[in-house]
């Protein structure tokens, strides 16, 4: 057989190949040459063999017929063929395959082997791929080499004791005695990865860490070999620009930040080697920049003294001046995470924090962004808006929505004056456009209404920002809102704060005329403005008759949503005339509903909000039964009688809003009303039926089952039972069942009756409806029928299904008349 081709031609051919496929050609055909060596057990070539196929690894091809002969190449004798054998194996071995297992034995005669290249081979490979059986096996004889003179030897045992720490952490005291000597060791490489081991053993065990600190005075010698480092003349062996051997400082000010974090003795130690690091380091080259950084991080992140923490934010300012991108990004995202802690530290550097917003790399621009709203406070708060409205005018788009929110917290907080805060929310609502969240135009309503003083100059004002312009559709939204319920102000023109516009009627209803009609408006805004001209016939008095032509022409729109809003109001003036006027009545002042009790909060800027009095507590709202029974007050009928819900696993009770959107317009045929039950009375069912178990007063009578719902895959089936204890009621069980192909989840079921009935919900048996038929969901429902009336019900189902939430309303008519009756 003649010889196979050396590596370097196989390189050069393969690279002549001009298309993938034909270089797919030259590998197939060499793995064939190669494969027939390795079956004819050719032990002159297979070193070539081996080394071609771990190049053919790296272009991508599959080189897993290799393993073996890796194997054999690093029990053989020779040291070239140990070479590749062992590269072979850390290149296409790893713990998952079982043949690794096989190496161990050849692996632990060559750490005892009398080369040390052999050797360093052998650790190499343990500290590169050695799973936690094989460094269980060979942890004895690493740990002796640690303990040689050789220093070649040692730095490579220090990084294979890591491997082994890493796999198998109950093996880290094996290393600790020969710990004691490794950092006088003279040798860079040796110190550092002595250090690296240190870390690891540092990071893994707080009794490590503990026994550094104290036993071994660990910190003592650390600063010791920094202050060589830097105290040291140009030495060509470690020198990096300049500065001496920063991978090594580097590796210590890290050790020093772990040793450092939260013990007093040890962050006292190093705060003077971090000083002089700190001012002595050269920053005209990236070297000594990234060792500052790392100082400034160990300065951080220990108990370091205020000036040293004063020096550390300086360093990150002087890099924001710096011209490298990286660096400023590094050195605002460092500011953010100390903003906190040293507000008033980094409040100085704030100048060029907002510089920063003029750059064109938009990563630095939103560190920049993030870092200037941190800074916000009471004292700076003009300077800052006036900053940050400019860059919200010149950003990009996708960074209005961000800025938007963050203006309107910090004036929010920090608002010298109501006027301020209404013009601040203002200029971003005609900056910022639609990029605004949702929730701005609510909050700025609820502001201007809270303002009661500012009301005619906020009309005004709104009233002018939007004459012609109706593209900014949040802004047209409030100004809607504004004049449909201060019109009257406007037009008497009774604004102090700047000098009042003469408007008539008719111009405001051809503002808000104008909003309705445009095509930039959105069929939310339409609402906003078909809603203020509606108000307007209350605050206006010569335009009456202008208002009902308008409101009556929207009454056939094709928006649903305008429709159904003028023709409830349309309504308002044909049969509840003499109601409009209390309906359309002026908002009263808003309050803030706050969920949480009260704290105090520490804001990012250093102040401290403070806690609402404790000698008052917040006044805690009605139950829900009593907001339901509020909420149905509304509805003009007193013929819908409350739900006395049982609240389904893990999901929150309903609020009264729900209540009233499922109830609707339900009324009962015949019958008198039957008075609601008392809050503080037990359930409607007194006949004895809570004191006992459930279904043990239930008698069968032969009720016929119906299908109450089916609809996109969900079906609910109600069947039918008399108690026998009070024959007037009903008891019904819900069975949920779901037929398409995935599960329904957070199922929740909740049903309505007339008044003249009472329903009780028991608790559900899951929330969640599992695909294809395979299970049910069961619910009771009991319902108290004293007038034998027939049975009708409104039902509302929710439910998340294929990550969407859904929601339907139903209505149940066809009950037999056997479950009534």
């Amino acid at each position: 057989m003649p010889a196979p081709i050396r590596l370097r031609e196989l390189i050069r051919t393969i690279r002549t190949a001009r298309t993938q496929a034909e270089e797919r050609e030259m590998i197939q055909k060499e793995c064939a040459a190669i494969r027939s060596s390795f079956r004819e057990e050719d032990n002159t070539y297979r070193c070539r063999n081996v080394a071609k196929l771990l190049y053919m690894h790296m272009l991508g091809y599959p080189a897993h017929f290799g393993q073996l002969e890796c194997l054999k190449l690093i029990a053989s004798q020779k040291f070239t063929d140990k070479r590749i054998g062992y590269l072979g194996a850390m290149l296409l071995l790893d713990e998952r395959q079982d043949v690794h297992l096989l190496m161990t034995n050849c692996i632990k005669n060559d750490l005892n082997h009398s080369t040390q290249y052999v050797q360093g081979l052998a650790l190499c490979t343990l500290g590169c791929m050695g799973s936690s059986e094989m460094c269980r096996d060979l942890a004895g004889e690493v740990e002796k080499l640690l303990k040689t003179s050789n220093s070649y030897l040692r730095k490579k045992a220090a990084l294979c004791a890591v491997h082994v720490i890493r796999k198998v952490p109950e093996l880290m005291e094996m290393f600790l005695p020969a710990t004691k000597n490794l950092l006088n060791e003279k040798n860079h490489g040796v110190l550092h990865t002595s250090v690296v081991l240190l870390t690891e053993m540092c990071e893994r065990s707080p009794d490590m860490l503990a026994h550094f600190r104290k036993n071994e005075k660990l910190v003592p010698q650390l600063v010791r070999i920094l202050k060589n480092l830097i105290m040291s003349g140009y030495s060509p062996e470690h020198d990096v620009s300049g500065i001496s051997d920063p991978f090594l400082q580097v590796r210590i000010l890290r050790l020093l930040r772990i040793l450092g974090r939260n013990d007093d003795d040890s962050s006292e130690a190093m705060n003077d080697i971090l000083a002089q690091v700190a001012t002595n380091t050269e920053t005209s080259k990236n070297v000594g920049n990234a060792i500052l950084y790392e100082t400034v991080l160990t300065i951080m992140d220990i108990k370091s003294e205020s000036g040293l923490r004063v020096l550390a934010i300086n360093i990150l300012g002087r890099f924001l001046l710096n011209n490298d991108k990286n660096i400023r990004y590094v050195a605002l995202t460092s500011l953010l995470k100390t903003v906190q802690t040293d507000h008033n530290a980094v409040q100085r550097h704030r100048s060029t924090i907002v510089d920063c917003l003029k750059d064109l790399d938009v990563s630095i621009k939103r560190r920049a962004m993030e870092l200037s709203f941190a800074l916000v406070n009471g004292n700076n708060i003009r300077g800052m808006m006036k900053e940050l409205l400019y860059f919200l005018d010149s950003c990009e788009p996708e960074f209005k929505a961000d800025c938007a929110s963050g203006i309107f917290l910090a004036a929010e907080k920090y608002a010298p004056s109501k006027r301020w805060h209404i013009d601040t929310i203002m200029r971003v609502l005609t900056t910022a456009g639609s990029y605004v969240r949702d929730d701005a135009v609510p909050n700025l309503i609820q502001l201007i209404t809270n303002s009661v003083e500012m009301h005619a100059y906020t009309v005004q004002k709104l009233y002018k920002a939007i004459l012609g312009d109706y593209s900014q559709q949040p802004m047209v939204q409030v100004a809607s809102w504004c004049i449909g319920e201060y019109g009257d102000l406007l037009v008497s023109g009774q604004c102090e704060e700047e000098e009042p516009i003469q408007v008539t009627e008719d111009e405001v209803l051809d503002v808000l005329e104008s909003v309705l009609i445009s095509n930039m408006s959105a069929s939310v805004t339409r609402g906003y403005a078909l809603t203020a001209i509606m108000k307007l016939s209350t605050r206006f008095t010569c335009t009456v008759n202008r208002i009902k032509k308008v409101v009556s022409i929207y009454g056939s729109s094709i928006d649903v949503e305008l429709q159904q809003r003028a023709v409830e109001y349309n309504a308002l003036f044909k049969k509840y005339d003499h109601m409009r006027s209390a309906l359309l009545e002026r908002m009263p002042v808003m309050e803030k509903v706050t969920t949480n009790g009260p704290t105090d909060v520490t804001q990012p800027n250093g102040e401290a909000e403070p806690a609402a009095p404790e000698g008052k507590p917040p006044p805690s709202g009605p139950p829900p039964t009593s907001q339901a029974n509020d909420l149905l007050d509304l509805l003009g009928s007193n013929d819908i009688t409350p739900i006395i819900p049982t609240a389904p696993p893990n999901k929150p009770a309903s609020a009264g809003g729900e209540l009233l959107d499922l109830l609707g317009d339900l009324n009962p045929t015949t019958g008198p009303p039957v008075p609601a039950p008392q809050i503080s009375q037990p359930p409607f069912l007194l006949d004895g039926l809570s004191s006992q178990p459930i279904f043990n007063d239930i008698s069968a009578a032969g009720i016929p089952p119906i299908t109450a719902y089916n609809k996109n895959g969900l079906k609910i089936d109600f069947a039918f039972e008399r108690s026998s204890t009070n024959p007037s009621v009903t008891v019904i069980t819900i069975e949920a069942s779901n037929s398409t192909e995935m599960d329904m989840t957070d199922f929740v079921f909740q049903a309505a009756v007339p008044k003249t009935f009472q329903l009780q919900l028991l608790s559900p048996s899951s929330s969640v409806i599992p695909a294809f038929n395979t299970g049910t969901i069961t619910q009771v429902i009991k319902v108290l029928n004293p007038q034998k009336q027939q049975l009708r019900m409104r039902i509302k189902l929710t439910y998340n299904h294929k990550g969407s939430a859904m929601q339907d309303l139903a209505e149940v008519n066809t009950f037999p008349p056997q479950s009534w009756q």
